[in-house]
């Protein structure tokens, strides 16, 4: 019957609800005249009035004041003030008609009891439709999946708790509270307990799983409570948004994992709004590598700023169709008149980033567009060189040749003192910046001749560590590996890295390329380096499973060490020198970076270039242990091609030396990026 009810049409649902709203209108105008005169009543002459006039005066009453607008099975407080204020209303306007009308036999005092009546018939008629229909689609005789405390027993707590118990998907056992005054009592008839009770109600309840319901805690006030949770056997997850919960649409599923945040383990930094929108409000902006992790949280933090247009660069089809798409509802919902640009082109392809820098003529330029998986690199470095190192000269000359006004590399703490190409690509790029910032024109070849080009571009860096979440990274793969009943994979016990959310990183990245003057290389103060070894502990506990180690042989998940991959550092570091400077961000620090004059390093580049022409992994390697400080490889050759046989091997290729003429049908790094 209720499934039948709910799949009528909205206009028939009114209207049976209205009928039964005209009919408690005539019980109760029965029940008031039976009261009165102490006797059943039938009514007789003017009597007949009273009854006809109740259920007129009070449905178009109900219709005007929004009553049947609402959704009974998810109606609460509100709706019943709604309705006592629609009621009241009501009889004094039924009160004042009869007093008017001065009907024979009709007592004054029915005009005070009837809407009394009525007002309780109709918030019952409420109360029961919300019981009846709250738990519709629920197999009868099913199961609860699970054992619930819920900690926080402000709204949100209490709201989750509503809709858990509609579900009946799960046990509420209890709530839990800080507050001394509220242990002990009891909020729906569910108790109230300390947080000292938990490991006993989880021992002796089988509690399950435990429900963050905290919206107002700081994150060292929840990473404390997380930590008290850890060595218990349950799933701790977090309550979804506020205005989810009001809707009372929330089900099991809705209920979310952890935030990123709760795996940092530190608090979030805060951004500058003045910072952000510095270079952004009113321009027009680029971002390469537009659809991946930290381009498309760029674009959406810049899209928000309102820049006049938004130049989506990426060379991957779906990415950048994903990120557009995105964008475009992001503007539509928040009605934002940002242009968006959607562009198709590689870094690598110097030709096509100068003609779209010519059509769009861009203030600020992101390039975010990289390869950034270490071992991947290592496998492929005449790639990773040439996207990581030439592609970044290729936007930067772009930038130059076109008179941006600040470019901003994302950068990477895997390009201090780094141990794999990757870093090492990622230090080169740095270095090309550096040196071309430090010049007040650039000599690049044209053709057969060499053309000078004026520098108006600010040039700078930003440089941070892992991000959580992002693809690639260790987070997502831990989730998934969890999901699939394990096993973890650590590379190494040791292994330690700096991490930061996708928007901090996104945030930073804005924030310091508006502080920049020119060759700046901008470090966050991130905290403490996290063991990784830790950071998979840490998750398996907080899912609900336990560890299976030496000291517990019957645990659920493992944790497998694979040892490190070829190019992997035990640690990470955010600075080459010593003594970085401040700026006005209390978080953000500037380097103190020596770098390689351009008349130097564009010998090296050319070199570099040839050598990634004839996959000469040995030079490519020389070239880099000769201009980025600190790097060293303890790994030999891994290179797939090199490996199989493809492109020179050594110093007895033909690109052994330094310089030599591009391969045949290649560009050069220098050729001119004008269409």
């Amino acid at each position: 019957m209720k499934v039948f009810f709910l799949s009528l049409p909205r206009p028939a649902k009114i209207l049976a609800v209205m009928m039964v709203d005209a009919v408690l209108a005539l019980i109760a105008t029965w029940l008031a005249f039976s009261l009165r005169l102490d006797t059943l009543h039938f009514p007789v002459g003017d009597e007949r009035c009273v009854y006809a006039l109740a259920p007129a005066l009070a449905i178009p009453i109900f219709v005007r004041m929004g009553l049947y607008r609402a959704i009974f099975r998810y109606s609460g407080a509100a709706a019943m003030v709604a309705t006592m204020q629609a009621v009241i209303l009501y009889g004094a306007l039924l009160f004042v008609l009869l007093l008017w009308l001065r009907l024979p036999n009709v007592p004054r005092s029915t005009g005070l009891l009837q809407p009394l009546l009525f007002l309780l018939m109709v918030a019952s008629s409420r109360a029961v439709a919300r019981f009846w229909l709250a738990d519709t689609g629920f197999v009868k005789g099913a199961a609860p999946t699970g054992r619930l405390l819920i900690y926080g027993t402000d709204g949100p707590g209490v709201q989750t708790a509503e809709a858990i118990m509609r579900t009946k998907q799960f046990k509420l056992v209890g709530f839990v509270d800080e507050d001394p005054v509220k242990v002990g009592r009891s909020v729906n008839g569910v108790p109230v307990v300390g947080p000292g009770q938990i490991p006993e109600l989880v021992r002796d309840q089988s509690v399950t799983d435990i429900l963050l319901a905290l919206p107002n805690a700081t994150r060292t006030e929840r990473n404390a409570i997380l930590a008290s949770l850890r060595k218990l056997p349950v799933h701790v997850r977090t309550v979804p948004g506020v205005a989810e919960l009001a809707s009372g649409q929330v089900t099991v599923q809705d209920l979310q994992e952890l935030d990123i945040e709760d795996l940092l383990g530190r608090d979030p930094v805060l951004p500058d709004p003045q910072l952000l929108a510095r270079n952004l409000l009113d321009k027009v902006v680029a971002v390469t590598g537009a659809g991946g992790s930290i381009g498309s949280e760029l674009c959406r933090q810049i899209v928000s700023a309102q820049p006049r247009t938004l130049l989506l660069i990426d060379h991957s089809e779906y990415a950048l169709y994903a990120i557009h798409a995105e964008l475009l509802a992001l503007c539509e919902q928040r009605k934002l008149t940002v242009r968006l640009v959607a562009l198709l082109a590689s870094v690598t392809d110097p030709v096509r980033i100068g003609q779209i820098f010519q059509a769009f003529a861009p203030d600020t330029v992101y390039h975010a567009a990289a390869y950034k998986h270490v071992p991947m690199v290592e496998h492929n470095p005449a790639l990773g060189i040439v996207n990581n190192v030439f592609g970044t000269l290729h936007v930067a000359r772009a930038a130059l040749e076109h008179r941006v006004s600040h470019f901003v590399l994302v950068s990477t703490d895997k390009a201090v003192r780094p141990t794999n190409v990757m870093g090492a690509s990622k230090r080169m790029a740095e270095l090309v910046l550096q040196a071309l910032a430090a010049r007040g024109s650039v000599p690049f070849p044209d053709g057969s001749v060499s053309r000078l080009v004026q520098n108006r571009t600010c040039f700078c860096m930003v440089r941070f560590g892992n991000v959580l979440d992002s693809s690639g990274s260790v987070v997502p793969l831990f989730r998934k590996q969890l999901a699939n009943g394990g096993p973890l994979t650590v590379t190494d016990p040791r292994v330690t890295r700096y991490f930061m959310t996708i928007p901090e990183a996104a945030q930073l990245v804005l924030q310091a390329g508006a502080m920049a003057h020119g060759g700046d290389v901008f470090v966050l103060d991130m905290g403490k380096p996290v063991r990784i070894m830790d950071l998979a502990r840490r998750m398996v506990e907080l899912s609900g499973r336990r560890l299976r180690d030496d000291a517990d042989l019957a645990g659920d998940i493992e944790i497998v060490i694979t040892g490190l991959r070829p190019g992997e550092k035990l640690y990470e570091e955010l600075l080459i020198g010593d003594n970085p400077e401040g700026t006005p961000h209390p978080r953000i620090m500037k380097a103190r970076e020596d770098f390689v004059p351009w008349n130097e390093l564009s010998a090296s580049l050319d070199a570099l270039w040839n050598a990634t022409q004839h996959n000469d992994v040995h030079r490519i390697r020389d070239i880099l242990l000769q201009r980025v400080s600190g790097y060293s490889s303890d790994t030999g050759i891994v290179d797939h091609l090199a490996l199989a046989g493809g492109g020179g091997d050594g110093p007895d290729s033909p690109t052994g030396a330094a310089g030599g003429a591009p391969a045949e049908g290649q560009a050069s790094p220098f050729r001119s990026s004008r269409a």
